[in-house]
């Protein structure tokens, strides 16, 4: 699955940290594309268990971190936990089917 993180239109350029928790039932390769997200910023990828995540060429991969996580299998669970965890989550989608996935970040 790809997933493409583009800043939202208001901000050129993202230059906040980021959490994303990616889940699946199966373990998946997620590909990473990015447009117009600042290099050395901190950005946390968890995913579940079996997966990977690759980036693209450059110095992203530098600043971010993968880990594996073992996740609440409910989705209203998995939002709990989130939301604990981080104190806040800004989005949650759940798609059944997918190869390609498009996220705005930004305020």
């Amino acid at each position: 699955v790809t997933l493409h993180l583009n800043p939202i239109s208001s901000v050129h350029i993202h230059q906040k940290p980021l959490v994303f928790i990616l889940n699946s039932p199966l373990p998946l390769v997620w590909k990473l594309k990015t447009e117009r997200l600042a290099p050395g910023i901190r950005r946390v990828f968890f995913v579940s268990l079996g997966s990977v995540v690759q980036f693209e060429k450059g110095n992203f991969s530098l600043s971010a971190e993968t880990e594996e996580k073992l996740f609440p299998e409910r989705n209203e669970h998995l939002l709990q936990w989130a939301q604990k965890e981080y104190g806040g989550v800004t989005s949650f989608t759940e798609l059944k089917i997918s190869r390609n996935i498009y996220i705005k970040v930004g305020e």
